[in-house]
């Protein structure tokens, strides 16, 4: 017999800390120790098309703490690489071509040396984004991607 662990959806934010706000100066006494909670969501994507668009919603003013790519088919044909963005923008989270799909594994992604992609993964704004994913080409690439992010961290 097959048991399932039953799931609860909270609106969030979600902190977590025993001490709320600070009253004074002594650390594990009054003063703050919350945080967010990390959350994570994860699609199936694949290179059947140049484009991806997954069912991954980041919640506005979210940061991006990660994003990895698990790779369990290598990308395939003129290009073996992929990038990750959002509907509309798809260099937002990386360059076109930044993650290399090409071997069997798991990629982390990251915004580079690029100081609008890394202000994105620090806040990424206003709205919910949808997360895209774009190859050069088509092949048969397969694999997901996992985002992990605090919910409106709202860092400014």
């Amino acid at each position: 017999q097959e048991i399932k662990m039953g799931t609860t959806t909270f609106s969030g934010p979600i902190k977590s800390g025993t001490i709320k706000e600070t009253t004074g100066t002594i650390v594990g006494s009054n003063m703050q120790n919350t945080g967010f909670v990390a959350m994570s969501q994860t699609a199936a994507i694949d290179q059947t098309a140049t484009t991806t668009t997954t069912d991954i919603i980041i919640p506005a003013n979210s940061q991006l703490i990660s994003i990895d790519v698990t790779v369990t088919t290598a990308w395939s044909g003129g290009a073996t690489t992929l990038g990750l963005g959002g509907v509309g923008a798809a260099t937002t989270l990386t360059a076109a071509g930044a993650i290399q799909g090409n071997a069997v594994g798991i990629v982390s992604a990251s915004p580079g040396t690029d100081a609008t992609r890394t202000a994105k993964w620090l806040n990424t704004g206003t709205g919910d984004h949808r997360l895209i994913v774009t190859t050069a080409n088509t092949g048969n690439g397969v694999g997901a991607v996992t985002v992990v992010y605090a919910q409106s961290n709202n860092v400014t």
